[in-house]
């Protein structure tokens, strides 16, 4: 009796499953209709009928109720895998041994895309005019907002730009600031530019000759992709 109970659940999670192939419920009750049937009936919504009540098909026929409320259970199932399906890293499968910098970013992609770390990155070079620009940028700010592949695979050079944390271009003397979702710019003290987390409210100081704060440290990036490469790196700590 154990047996023929466990093999009525198995047909009945087949005929769940094979609902799941159709994309109305009018399909579902024709895949169970045959050709003879409707020579017979002459009715395709008759046919239809007795489908759903049984009398045709395979005798196990879900309702239109429970067809639909698979349908949505299956779908949303899906959409959830989707949503927590790890994410490819941009820099995933990139040769970046002789990029100092992009090798330095690669490293810290996934902590920052987690919110485990984040990252001020400091760049001066030559913009394509051959002006001399510089600029702070939040790292996980740019990760969000922008695709980073082309960067890991050399096609474009990530550039400070004036919608960063601070841009400068110092040929026409042209300054921008601007607080990020992750940091707060705290300009004109006698401390110079700092930048608050604004997850955990600690400060980093960006001048080389002051320590940069609490749960902060200052890489100096030695490489020839650009002027001058500084990375600072901050370990958040949510307040509680």
């Amino acid at each position: 009796r154990e047996g023929t109970k466990m093999a009525e659940q198995g047909d009945l999670a087949d005929i769940a499953d094979d609902a799941l192939k159709y994309d109305t419920y009018e399909q579902y009750l024709d895949s169970q209709i045959s050709p003879m049937d409707l020579y017979y009936l002459d009715d395709q919504d008759l046919a239809r009928q007795l489908v759903e009540l049984g009398y045709r098909g395979s005798g196990e026929t879900l309702k239109r109720e429970e067809f639909e409320a698979r349908k949505k259970a299956a779908e949303e199932a899906k959409a959830s895998k989707l949503r927590n399906a790890p994410k490819k890293l941009a820099s995933a499968e990139k040769d970046l041994s002789h990029f100092p910098f992009l090798h330095n970013l690669a490293e810290r992609e996934d902590l920052v895309r987690n919110g485990k770390l984040t990252s001020i990155i400091f760049l001066r070079d030559k913009n394509s005019k051959g002006q001399e620009v510089s600029g702070y940028i939040d790292y996980a700010h740019r990760l969000k907002t922008e695709n980073f592949e082309p960067y890991f695979e050399r096609k474009k050079r990530l550039m400070p730009k004036p919608s960063d944390l601070s841009y400068y271009n110092w040929e026409t003397q042209h300054s921008t600031s601007n607080s990020t979702p992750n940091f707060q710019v705290i300009a004109d003290n006698e401390a110079g530019l700092l930048f608050k987390n604004k997850r955990d409210r600690k400060v980093i100081n960006v001048d080389p000759k002051s320590l940069p704060g609490d749960n902060s440290r200052r890489i100096d990036i030695k490489t020839h992709e650009y002027l001058q490469v500084v990375i600072y790196d901050h370990v958040t700590r949510r307040k509680t």
